[in-house]
C-alpha cells in the first residue's frame, strides 16, 4: 500500500545531503560549538533575509517568546493578549512569567485573532499583545498595531510556524517591537534539532535578549541579570544556513501543492483562504470538516498520514483552568477544535502523491 506522511525530512536530507555534510564537519573542525561565528554569520544572513536589524539566534521558539516578553519587560500581573487556538507555547510563554494570558477568539477563514475583539480585552494590567500567524497564514498586523498603538501597548509576534509569509511585501515578524520564530524540524526552514530566533529593530530590546540568553551575562562569569541558557548550538546554525537560501523556493512549492489542494477540494471541505496583499506560506495545509475523524481515519486506512493541529483550545486546557474560561466561551476556537485536519505538504511531495490525496478525500465524500 502507498505510504504519504505528513511531512518527510529524509527527503530534503538526500537533496542536500553533501552540502549539510560540508557544514557539519566544518563545525566539528572549529571546534566552537556554543554560539561563536557560525551562529554570527546565520544571524546576519537571516537578518538580511527578513529586512529586520537583529536577529538573535536561540535555543528554540518558547525560549524565543520568553525571551521577547522579558526584554518588554512582562512580569507577574501583567497580562497579554493572545489567541485561544494556537500550539500552547504562546500562552506557556506568558504565564511562565507569572503574566495572565488573556485569550481572544479566532475568524474560522484565517484561524487567526479577531482583531476587532482585542480591544474588548485591554484593562489596566494589559501589557502587551502576542498574535500568532499560524499555520503561515498572517495575522492582521495593521489594525492590531493600530488598536496597540491607541493603547501603548507592545507587540511580539509569534511567527514560529510563518517564516517567510508576508503583508504587502513585508515579512511577518518585522512589524512588532519583536517577532520570534521556531527551527523545530518540520518548520519550513527546520534545523537538526532545537532552535529558534527573535527579529528587532530595536537596539535595547535585541541588547536584552542577548544578555538573557547567556545567564544574563555581558561578560564571562559577570552577571547583570537572572538570565538563562538559551543559546542556539553552532551545529544547528550551520545547518540553517545550508537551507535559508532554499527557503523562499521551498516556500513557493507549497504555494503549488496548497492551491492544488484548494481546486481540488473547494466545495468538499472548508479550505484555506489567501486574503489579498497577505503571503500565506503554509507550514500546514488545513482544512475543516464536521466528519474530520471519520476522514482522518479514512485516509489512514489508505496510507495517508494526517494530523490535527489543534483538538484543544487553549482555554479549555487543564494547566490554564484558573483562567476560568468555560466551554462555549470560545466558540470558532472549539469549532477548529473538532473540525481541522492538515494533509501532507512538503516541498519534495509528489505530484501523484497530491492526487492520490486529492483522489482519496473526494472518494470519501462521495459515500
Amino acid at each position: 500500500m502507498r505510504k504519504i506522511s505528513v511531512v518527510n525530512l529524509g527527503k530534503q536530507y538526500e537533496r542536500l545531503q553533501n552540502e549539510i555534510d560540508q557544514a557539519i564537519s566544518r563545525v566539528i573542525k572549529s571546534g566552537q560549538f556554543i554560539l561563536g561565528e557560525e551562529v554570527l554569520k546565520f544571524e546576519e544572513e537571516l537578518a538580511r533575509y527578513m529586512g529586520a536589524k537583529h536577529v538573535i539566534g536561540v535555543s528554540n521558539g518558547t525560549d524565543a517568546l520568553v525571551l521577547s516578553l522579558r526584554a518588554l519587560g512582562i512580569s507577574t500581573g501583567d497580562e497579554v493578549i493572545t489567541s485561544a487556538f494556537s500550539f500552547f507555547a504562546s500562552a506557556e510563554a506568558i504565564a511562565s512569567l507569572g503574566a495572565r494570558p488573556v485569550l481572544v477568539d479566532i475568524d474560522l477563514d484565517s484561524y487567526n485573532i479577531v482583531v476587532a475583539k482585542v480591544e474588548e480585552k485591554i484593562t489596566k494590567k494589559t501589557k502587551a499583545i502576542l498574535p500568532v500567524h499560524l499555520y503561515g497564514n498572517p495575522a492582521d498586523m495593521k489594525p492590531l498595531l493600530k488598536v496597540a498603538g491607541k493603547h501603548k501597548l507592545k507587540v511580539i509576534e509569534d511567527t514560529a510556524q510563518a517564516l517567510g509569509a508576508e503583508v504587502g511585501g513585508r515579512k511577518v515578524g518585522t512589524f512588532g517591537n519583536v517577532g520570534i520564530t521556531s527551527f523545530f524540524p518540520t518548520k519550513n526552514l527546520g534545523c537538526f534539532g532545537d532552535g529558534g530566533a527573535v527579529f528587532t529593530d530595536d537596539d535595547q530590546i535585541a541588547e536584552e535578549i542577548r544578555l538573557l540568553r547567556v545567564h544574563g551575562a555581558k561578560k564571562k562569569y559577570w552577571h547583570e541579570r537572572i538570565g538563562y541558557n538559551h543559546r542556539l548550538d553552532a551545529l544547528q546554525a550551520g545547518i540553517l544556513r545550508v537551507k535559508l537560501p532554499y527557503l523562499n523556493g521551498w516556500n513557493e512549492r507549497r504555494r503549488e501543492i496548497a492551491k492544488r489542494y484548494s481546486d481540488c477540494l473547494k466545495g468538499i471541505v472548508a479550505v484555506p483562504t489567501i486574503q489579498e496583499g497577505k503571503r500565506h506560506i503554509f507550514h500546514q495545509y488545513t482544512i475543516r470538516t464536521p466528519r474530520r475523524d471519520a476522514l482522518q481515519g479514512f485516509l489512514r486506512e489508505r496510507g495517508i498520514e494526517t494530523l490535527v493541529h489543534y483538538s484543544t483550545p487553549l482555554h479549555l486546557q487543564p494547566v490554564l483552568a484558573h483562567l476560568s474560561y468555560k466551554e462555549g466561551v470560545f466558540p470558532e476556537s472549539e469549532k477548529a477544535g473538532r473540525e481541522v485536519l492538515s494533509l501532507p505538504i512538503y516541498p519534495e511531495l509528489e505530484e501523484e502523491e497530491v492526487e492520490y490525496v486529492c483522489d482519496t478525500i473526494q472518494e470519501f465524500f462521495q459515500d
